[in-house]
């Protein structure tokens, strides 16, 4: 179910589309019609769009799956940081490391070295540096901040891909295509659709378009989330209730040969 009207998503800008010397000729079935020079995406398959990819979400967010959000240039930037933080997913935002997702065992270990880093600034190690290896320190950790911090808690590739722009972050598609993970995009009428897994035809070049957007999918994420949730304390609370069973069964049998033991023996028995 959209949260979003059609209205809205008018309003937002999101039915603009680029010039016609930027037009892709694969965004044609997403196309309304051309005017003024300028493509018009048609918006009941930016809904269709928005739909198919909050089912999916919401399937893998039931499920545990976590995601990547990926947005690098300036209109996508701060939206794509603010989506992913109020989902509590992870983000990159300001340059894709390539080998993110098919060398993921290297950026884990940057990530620890990372945590290393931090660890000697908090114990004061660093204050024991000369001062022109303390400024190498700051530069080297200052950069791996900006680099992973969207992604220093992820601990397992992601279940899906949320890309804004695929024209401008091939890397990140091809390797999520390449690892067989989901791709879901904004896609522009200057973008490819058949490179991703579900396009989303809309203006990705206004951060009012791509904010409403990744607002619909943020919350198949959270709706989703909240039933796996739900349903791991269903489970805990399963578990528990079977083993409370178990150790009470466990007791009563104890119970029960501690009594047979202390009887006193019949006439049969005494013969």
């Amino acid at each position: 179910m959209l949260k979003v009207t059609v209205r809205q998503l008018m309003e937002a800008g999101v039915h603009f589309g680029h010039q016609k010397r930027k037009w892709n000729p694969k965004m044609e079935r997403f196309r309304l019609m051309r005017k003024r020079g300028v493509d018009l995406i048609d918006l009941r398959e930016t809904v269709k769009g928005i739909v198919q990819a909050k089912k999916l979400l919401a399937g893998l967010s039931a499920e545990g799956g976590e995601f990547l959000f990926v947005g690098t240039k300036l209109a996508a930037s701060e939206a794509i940081k603010e989506a992913a933080q109020k989902c509590g997913m992870h983000y990159v935002n300001y340059r894709w490391l390539g080998g993110t997702l098919t060398n993921f065992d290297t950026v884990l270990s940057r990530i620890e070295h990372l945590r290393r880093l931090e660890e000697m600034e908090a114990s004061g190690e660093v204050e024991l540096m000369s001062k022109k290896e303390q400024a190498r320190f700051r530069r080297e950790k200052a950069k791996m901040v900006r680099n992973l911090q969207g992604i220093r808690r992820m601990t397992r590739l992601p279940s899906a891909l949320i890309v804004v722009d695929p024209a401008n972050e091939k890397i990140p598609v091809s390797e999520a295509t390449r690892m067989e993970i989901p791709v879901i995009a904004i896609v522009d009428t200057d973008g490819d659709p058949d490179e991703v897994d579900i396009p989303i035809p809309a203006n990705d070049e206004s951060v009012h378009s791509i904010r409403l957007i990744l607002n619909e999918l943020v919350d198949a994420i959270m709706k989703g989330r909240a039933f796996f949730e739900e349903g791991k304390k269903g489970v805990e609370a399963l578990e528990g209730e079977a083993s409370t069973t178990q150790q009470s069964s466990s007791e009563q049998k104890g119970q029960n040969q501690k009594e047979g033991n202390g009887r006193q023996p019949g006439k049969e028995e005494a013969k």
